[in-house]
């Protein structure tokens, strides 16, 4: 069981957790009161719903070579295996 770290920490838990990993009081408790933190997954399109134009720009700034040439199937296929 947890302890209670007091209304400071809102997920005693995680933050004995975080604290069991090395990080400092400040972090742990930030980390362990965002009611986002332990969620899966971010808030970013999914490539087919992308524009050509944005994978490319995706595929330029990784640095995936032989983009100018590919299909936008070819582009998130890149992407995606990079």
């Amino acid at each position: 069981m947890a302890k209670d770290h007091g209304p400071s920490v809102k997920n005693d838990e995680q933050y004995e957790a975080l604290r069991e990993k090395g990080m400092s009081k400040q972090k742990a408790a930030r980390i362990a009161n965002d009611p986002n933190s332990g969620k899966k997954g971010g808030e970013a399109e999914d490539y087919e719903d992308r524009s050509k134009e944005d994978l490319y720009q995706q595929a330029k700034k990784v640095g995936i070579t032989g983009r100018s040439k590919m299909t936008k199937k070819e582009l998130i296929k890149a992407l995606r295996n990079n």
